[in-house]
C-alpha cells in the first residue's frame, strides 16, 4: 500500500496542481473587505472603471499562459452602442480577475451580471477534463464546514494548503455559457464536485449580444448542491481555451450584488 501511494502522489499533485491554484483564485485574498458604509450594501456595482479595477485582482495558474484582461471603451464588433466593458483576450490560456466580498447567509440576494460573447470554442465540454474551456465564467466562492468533504476532496483540500497556503472553498457557483447543454443544467467539475456549473446560456443563439441576467444566489446554490449556502467570500470573472489549445475573446458588462 505505500508503494502504491508513492507511485500514485506524482499523478495526484498533476491532477490537483491546477485546482489547488484555483482555490487561491476564489479565496477572499490578502486584504479583509473594507466595512460598509451605512444604509449601503456591502458590495454593491463594479461599472468597469479604472477606479473600480483596482478592487479586482489577476490571478495566474501554475504553468498556463494568463488571459489578458483590459478595460475596453469601444463597442465590440456587430454589438449597438459603445460602452465601457472589460475584454477578456484568451490565447490558450487561463487566468482569473477576483475580488473579496464578506456576504452572510441570511443577506444572500441577487447577482446580475452581462457579457458579450462573439464565438463560441468549438471542442469546448465542461464536463470533461481535457477540454473544460469557457468564453465566459462568473463564479462565487462560499464557506462551509470542510469536515463533511469526501475523502477525495479532504485530500484536495490539504494539497491546496499545503502548495498555496489557503485552504479552498467549501463550494464554488459558476455561471457558465454552455455550447450543448440545456439552460438550467448543473455540471458537476471534472476534477471535483464542490465546483458546479449552472448553465445560463446555450448553443449559438445570443452570440454577438449583450446578454444580462439577475440569479437568485440562494436558489441557484441549492439547486446546484442541495443544501443552503454558507457566507459568499469571494466573486471571480474567468475566460480560458488552454485546454482546448483555441483562442477566444468576450466582453463582461457591470456586476452587481443586490
Amino acid at each position: 500500500m505505500k508503494n502504491l501511494s508513492l507511485a500514485f502522489a506524482p499523478r495526484l499533485y498533476a491532477q490537483f496542481r491546477w485546482m489547488a491554484a484555483l482555490s487561491v483564485a476564489l479565496l477572499v485574498g490578502c486584504a479583509a473587505p473594507k466595512p460598509p458604509v451605512p444604509g449601503a450594501p456591502p458590495w454593491a456595482l463594479t461599472h468597469w472603471t479604472a477606479q473600480d479595477q483596482i478592487a479586482w485582482h489577476e490571478v495566474q495558474f501554475p504553468a498556463k499562459s494568463p488571459t489578458l484582461y483590459s478595460l475596453d471603451t469601444q463597442a465590440p464588433p456587430n454589438s449597438q452602442g459603445q460602452r465601457t466593458a472589460l475584454k477578456a483576450d484568451a490565447h490558450e490560456s487561463a487566468s482569473m480577475l477576483r475580488t473579496a466580498v464578506r456576504i452572510e447567509p441570511g443577506n444572500l440576494a441577487h447577482v446580475s451580471f452581462s457579457w458579450l460573447v462573439p464565438a463560441l470554442i468549438d471542442k469546448a465540454d465542461m464536463a470533461h477534463r481535457d477540454l473544460d474551456d469557457s468564453p465566459v465564467r462568473v463564479v462565487l466562492a462560499f464557506e462551509g464546514d470542510r469536515s463533511t468533504f469526501s475523502p477525495k476532496n479532504a485530500m484536495l483540500n490539504e494539497l491546496a494548503r499545503l502548495v498555496t497556503g489557503e485552504e479552498m472553498p467549501y463550494a464554488t457557483l459558476m455561471y457558465v455559457w454552455c455550447n450543448q447543454r440545456p439552460v438550467g443544467s448543473v455540471i458537476h467539475n471534472p476534477r471535483t464536485d464542490r465546483i458546479r456549473k449552472i448553465v445560463v446560456e446555450s448553443g449559438a443563439q445570443g452570440l454577438e449580444q449583450w446578454r444580462s441576467y439577475e440569479r437568485d444566489i440562494r436558489a441557484d446554490f441549492v439547486q446546484a448542491f442541495g443544501e443552503a449556502p454558507g457566507a459568499l467570500v469571494g466573486i471571480g470573472l474567468m475566460t480560458d481555451s488552454d485546454n482546448t489549445h483555441s483562442n477566444t475573446v468576450a466582453w463582461y458588462g457591470p456586476i452587481a450584488l443586490r
